[in-house]
């Protein structure tokens, strides 16, 4: 053979290799052969069948052999055509056609399967969908590929619609392969040990998995040790699956729920189950559900594993209990290794204990299922009547509250026996003539979905009704009057066509599962009354039970808890701070900015950063007192922490413990424009950094996680390893870059803020220069600080009807909600699309008021409406917020009330895109949207319209003019100013303040205190001037005023305001001896000055009250509290010429005051005065706020107070930044004074008192120096105040600095 010849060979073996190979790899995925073309006539039965021709056994795909199909006697909804396989056979496909050369055909139908021709189960799409969609005529073959393949010896077909010029037609084949599995059988009393083999494994990678089937509702499947007594148990209670953790041998031993999977497993049909275990990570499959846990590293590998109870290790016996597993197991792998096949060939790896068979035994139960209103079960009562009494017996399943179970007649009483469900409890009524002769009731909790066994009796007198048995409840009595049967009996409801002679139901109808029916010990045959040979039926399912758990999995998120009944799952949300049908939407905000924006002011509030999706709610103290709002995360220790040498170790290290998780940190500083966090280090002989190029004596970790190591101080930038001095080459010694580098004696520090949000927050810190003979140390590590939403400002603006813009495909299957403003001046367009091949979803302005949420999960197209009662073309943000889920479909537009559609009860609910999602318009390019559209969010993921705009023709980043929409938050004359991201309120012309203006400013007054506001000094006007003295104060003179005020005081007479001029006019605002508001007004120095007296009593009895003072010209008007307007008028020119100043409280200068006024003044005020205003001139809220930059004197003490505040609460979050900043303290030692700082040494407290003594005498020298005309006292009420710190330690030590509010420093005095 040549050389090429050769090479030619070796090709083709290879192919042919690779090609035995792929085959043989993909094997179980080729699995589409024809299974029903093949089998013999006899593998067919059905229902009925028209005539011989018209035989099941015709009924093969494209065969035209007797009448061209299957076609029953009668066409309705109780026929059915079955296929035996001949063996279990793994189902993949059914396809189907009418009766050849027919009118007949099915439209719809349902698939069953079964093992053993009985106890039948369903084959459904998406867990819901249980109808196929059947052919359009009798030639055309319809396929349909299940979604997961079937595994049963026995298929059912059962007719749902058919073509109404015709009757029930059928041909059909299926398609699939054969399937081969070992299958093992317990007793009870058997089971299996499998011992892993002992030294090291190869991968700690192990896998268990298996198939199971069970009639019973609870036994142990696998049992695992692990080392130190650890042992993991997988055990079926109550139907569900549940893993447990152990530690200790016995069953007494700690247990701890790991988690619980499926549901309604005891339904004597195949599940699947897998254990996946990585280390200490677990997976636990049960059929298409999956949950992941962490386990105990005692568990990573496993000793011994028991099947189908727990061994006990050594033992040669099985351990016998009630909780041992009775059923099938199939196809029991270990990691590849078949456990069942070495049990069957006595492989010394696996010990059998008891009788384990290798078969599966299939005990036959037939069920029935009451599906409806119209479903019932007639028997006779022939064979249940004696006259020694009845006997009825069976057991039932239901999610149900209330049903009728059983009624009957009594014939010798002429009354009615009802046995019925109501409150979940069974209850027993004997009526006759409308009367309840007797009543009974037992058990509890029967609408749990378990099979519950009921008994029902009447013998020797002695009526009985039992609920299963010992474990539940039993209720007797002794009628005086015989219990027999009637005619009939009927179960679950009673014939619609009857009309209430023979069967009366003033109860629910019972919607659920019976089985094991007896009527005087005798088992009734529900497969004869299927053929219609006994009693008589309708709407049920017969040899099946349909019970479906709508809560396993559960659709409610969040937390919330399903319940259900036999149609609909039900969500409480209470206390998930979640909404909606499946408790999707959240209730809070997702920022501080937006509580802002709804008017809010600053105080604790839930924060949901991410809306809708997984990450929890978190309360967050939002600081809106200034004009930015702050989001503030505290921490374990934001107190100065004094650190001194210690013989326990050279380093000190500190780790913070944030009042948020990681998640939502993360996403916290993800979404925030801006994040900071103070890093302070105050030092003695104690060194920071060292030098850019040495090794840091100490450094901090920062960033996600556990943070990654920072060398950088506050103040500096990543990777610089500087502090902020070294930035701005100011530092103590030249040579280093941060103060403390300059190892001195004397106190020093170095102290910033990190803004890098890469390295927020700080997670631990490491200081390392601490233990040499004199160095001393403190630190302050402060809250994460954060203000700015990027998300709620994230906005577009489409100036095209044919712009849009786009993002990947939407994936919103099960859960879909989406949130959004918007702002527009046109009266229709499309704001969000995203198509599939035939599923939608669509969000619209269809009419100048009306919003429109559509789409298609496959039932046809759907519509929520919401109508608007004012125009949304308006100009101004209209919110919209769309959900739709399993459950229903909701839109919701600004405040008004959600519009709701339920979602069909048994229709497909997963909705399936596939195309891109268009913003702003469609794909056609038609019924574009004009306008903006701001913070777009879907499943509480934000969609970036900025950025996306910046490259796409016709939309343009970002939407100005918010205040049109928002200019209302700002109160008490605050003035609405623009932003890019936003707005602010300028509240310079309020004598308010706050974010929105609204908090008022009130001031305490001791008989002392005086508040002096100068208009204008003299000098101002004169200096450039040789006009005379008249005309200097020209532009100081009034003809009109607006005051308002409020006061609090019990002191009478008491002078409230006083207004000067330099032409000895004045005007003055008081209460008089007799309780009343009293006005003077001398504008005409030559005469004497009017008193308006106001008629309101009783001012100075301790309450707020309220006055506003208007004059134009001569004409007065006066406002008290609520009271009726008062009008004056003047008898003088009404001009107040040259004003000079106002004055609250005591007067100082008097000398041009009326005796008895001067008299008044001198008294002062003592009380309360609050949101004072002359004009545009806010005096208080000057010298409370801007002592040293407004024209005010203040003399004698005047404390900020909150005694003119008379408001509820804000119901939502109280004013409160006291809690975060309230951290008193003063330092006056040359050291930081810090919580954390406890010393009794007599010498240390020596040097102190030297060290005060010194700094106060220095503070009293140049006190005069200091304080010329002003003389400010505030106490420890006034906001911002800092404690006075020491000259040798310059450094506040207020814990908590940052989160002090301040107010809007645009505010301006004139």
């Amino acid at each position: 053979m040549d050389l090429v010849t050769k090479r030619l060979a070796g090709i083709i073996a290879r192919i042919t290799l690779l090609l035995f190979s792929t085959h043989g790899a993909t094997g179980e995925e080729v699995c589409d052969s024809p299974l029903v073309s093949s089998l013999l006539p006899s593998s067919f039965r059905s229902s009925s069948q028209l005539s011989n021709s018209h035989g099941p056994g015709f009924a093969k795909l494209n065969r035209r052999e007797g009448a061209g199909g299957w076609s029953p006697l009668r066409s309705d909804r109780y026929q059915w055509l079955e296929v035996n396989l001949g063996g279990r056979t793994q189902i993949t496909a059914v396809a189907t056609q009418g009766r050849y050369g027919s009118s007949d055909w099915l439209t719809a139908y349902l698939l069953m399967y079964s093992d053993t021709g009985h106890n039948w189960k369903q084959y459904r799409q998406e867990d819901s969908i249980g109808a196929f969609p059947g052919n359009s005529n009798a030639d055309s073959v319809v396929q349909y590929k299940l979604q997961q393949p079937v595994i049963a010896r026995y298929l059912r077909l059962i007719p749902l619609d058919w073509n109404p010029s015709g009757r029930i037609g059928l041909r059909l084949e299926t398609y699939g392969c054969p399937y081969t599995s070992d299958v093992a059988g317990f007793d009870g009393s058997s089971s299996l040990l499998y011992r892993l083999s002992p030294g090291p494994r190869q991968t700690s990678r192990e896998i268990i998995s298996l198939k199971f089937k069970t009639l019973r509702n609870s036994g142990i499947l696998l049992h695992a040790e692990g080392q130190g007594q650890h042992s993991l148990t997988l055990e079926l209670e109550r139907g569900k699956l549940l893993l447990l953790l152990r530690q200790g041998r016995s069953w007494s031993s700690e247990t701890q729920r790991l988690v619980s999977l499926g549901s309604l497993l005891d339904d004597q049909h195949w599940h699947h189950v897998a254990v996946e275990k990585l280390s200490t990570h677990l997976n636990l499959t049960v059929d298409k559900n999956r949950e992941q846990v962490q386990i105990p590293a005692q568990l990573s590998h496993w000793d011994q594993l028991s099947v189908g109870a727990v061994q006990v290790r050594g033992s040669q016996k099985p351990f016998i209990s009630k909780r041992n597993f009775h059923g099938c197991l199939e196809n029991l792998l270990y990691n590849d290794l078949h456990l069942i096949d070495l049990a069957k060939h006595n492989d010394h790896q696996v010990t059998v204990m008891g009788n384990v068979t290798f078969s599966c035994a299939e005990p036959v139960s037939v069920a029935v299922t009451f599906t409806g209103p119209q479903s019932f079960l007639q028997l006779p009562g022939a064979i249940a009547s004696s006259s020694a009494g009845v006997s009825v017996r069976l057991q039932f399943r239901t999610w149900n509250k209330a049903g009728l179970l059983l009624t009957f007649d009594l014939p010798q009483q002429a009354g009615v026996v009802w046995l019925y469900l109501s409150e979940a409890r069974l209850r027993l009524q004997i009526h006759k003539a409308g009367r309840a002769l007797l009543e009974l009731s037992a058990g509890s909790g029967l609408n749990d979905g378990q099979w519950h066994s009921l008994e029902l009796s009447s013998r020797r007198g002695r009526l009985t009704i039992a609920v299963d048995r010992e474990e539940g409840g039993t209720a007797h009595t002794s009628p005086s009057f015989p219990v027999t049967t009637g005619s009939y009996l009927f179960f679950g409801g009673c014939p619609a066509e009857d009309g209430g002679k023979a069967c009366r139901n003033p109860f629910n109808i019972f919607q659920g599962c019976m089985r094991l029916l007896t009527l005087d010990n005798q088992p009734v045959d529900l497969i004869m009354v299927q053929q219609r040979l006994l009693g008589n039926y309708s709407q049920l399912q017969i040899d099946m039970c349909g019970i479906i758990d709508r809560c396993s999995p559960s659709h409610c998120e969040h937390g919330g808890s399903c319940s259900q009944s036999w149609t609909v799952f039900h969500c409480n949300c209470s206390d998930s701070g979640y909404s909606g049908a499946t408790c999707h939407s959240s209730v809070y905000q997702q920022s501080c900015e937006a509580y802002k924006h709804k008017g809010n002011t600053s105080g604790l509030y839930y924060i949901d950063v991410d809306g809708s999706g997984p990450i929890k709610p978190q309360l967050i103290y939002c600081n809106m007192t200034e004009e930015k709002t702050w989001m503030v995360i505290q921490h374990n220790n934001t107190q100065l922490t004094r650190v001194r040498p210690s013989a326990v170790g050279k380093q000190h290290s500190a780790h913070f413990d944030y009042s948020s998780e990681e998640e939502q940190l993360s996403a916290i500083i993800s979404q925030s424009e801006h994040c900071e966090q103070e890093l302070s280090y105050h030092c003695r002989k104690s060194r920071l950094l060292n030098t850019p190029e040495g090794s840091p004596f100490s450094w901090w970790l920062g960033g996600p996680g556990p943070g990654r190591l920072q060398t950088y101080w506050g103040g500096a930038i990543p990777g610089s390893q500087q502090c902020a001095c070294g930035l701005e080459d100011n530092c103590l010694d030249p040579q280093h870059y941060c103060n403390c580098d300059a190892d001195r004696m004397e106190w020093a520090n170095d102290s910033g803020l990190l803004t890098h949000k890469e390295s927020l927050p700080v997670r631990s810190l490491l200081l390392g220069d601490i233990q040499r003979p004199g160095s001393e140390a403190a630190y302050r590590v402060g809250p994460l600080r954060c203000h700015g939403d990027k998300n709620f400002w994230n906005a577009a603006f489409f100036d095209k009807e044919t712009s849009y813009l786009h993002f990947p495909t939407f994936h919103g299957e099960l859960s879909a909600d989406i949130s959004f403003l918007f702002k527009t001046t046109a009266s229709s367009g499309v704001f969000l699309e995203n198509l599939g091949i035939r599923d939608f979803i669509r969000i619209e302005l269809s009419s100048s008021t009306e919003v429109v949420f559509s789409f298609d999960v496959g039932n046809g197209p759907l519509e929520v409406r919401v109508e608007s009662g004012v125009p949304l073309n308006d100009n101004r943000w209209h919110r919209v917020r769309a959900e739709r889920n399993v459950k229903e479909a909701s839109l919701r537009l600004d405040e008004l009330p959600a519009a709701t559609q339920e979602a069909p009860a048994d229709g497909h609910f997963h909705l399936q895109l596939n195309s891109q999602l268009f913003i702003g318009g469609t794909a056609s390019r038609q019924k574009g949207f004009r306008g903006c559209i701001r913070s777009l969010q879907l499943n509480g993921v934000t969609l970036d319209l900025e950025e996306r705009a910046r490259i796409t023709p016709g939309v343009r980043p970002g939407c100005p003019g918010h205040c049109s929409s928002y200019g209302s938050l700002c109160q008490n004359q605050g003035r609405c100013v623009e932003r890019d991201h936003g707005f602010y309120c300028d509240c310079g012309l309020s004598a308010y303040t706050g974010a929105f203006c609204h908090r008022e400013l009130s001031a305490s007054f001791k008989p002392g205190t005086s508040v002096s506001y100068t208009f204008k000094e003299p000098y101002e006007l004169s200096r450039n001037s040789s006009d005379l003295p008249s005309s200097i104060y020209s532009d100081l003179t009034l003809r009109g005023e607006n005051i308002s005020l409020s006061f609090r005081t019990s002191q009478s007479p008491a002078l409230l305001l006083y207004v000067s001029s330099y032409y000895r006019e004045y005007l003055a605002l008081l209460i008089n001896k007799h309780d009343k508001l009293e006005l003077r007004y001398k504008l005409d120095n030559s005469r004497e000055a009017e008193v308006l007296r106001s008629r309101v009593r009783n001012l100075a009895n301790g309450q707020l009250h309220s006055v506003t003072i208007r004059r134009l010209a001569d004409t007065i008007s006066v406002q008290i509290d609520q009271n009726a307007r008062e009008d004056f008028n003047l008898t003088s020119d009404g001009e107040f010429n040259a004003i000079k100043s106002l004055v609250l409280g005591r007067v100082h200068e008097s000398d041009d005051l009326d005796p008895d006024l001067a008299r008044l003044s001198s008294l002062g005020f003592t009380g309360c005065l609050s949101v004072v205003h002359f004009n545009s001139i806010s005096p208080l809220k000057a010298a409370l706020l801007y002592p040293d930059t407004s024209p005010v004197v203040i003399t004698g003490p005047l404390a900020q107070s909150t005694c003119g505040s008379s408001a509820p609460a804000n119901p939502h979050a109280a004013e409160n930044t006291h809690h975060l900043s309230d951290q008193s303290g003063s330092v006056g030692s040359g050291q930081p004074l810090v919580n954390a700082i406890r010393t009794d040494s007599a010498l240390i407290g020596g040097v102190i008192a030297v060290v005060i003594f010194v700094i106060v005498s220095v503070l009293a020298v140049t006190a005069r120096f200091l304080y010329r005309r002003k003389e400010t006292y505030q106490n420890q009420e006034v906001k911002g105040a800092k404690p006075e710190d020491s000259p040798e330690f310059p450094f506040n030590s207020q814990a908590d600095s940052q989160t002090v509010p301040s107010e809007n420093p645009k505010e301006y005095f004139i």
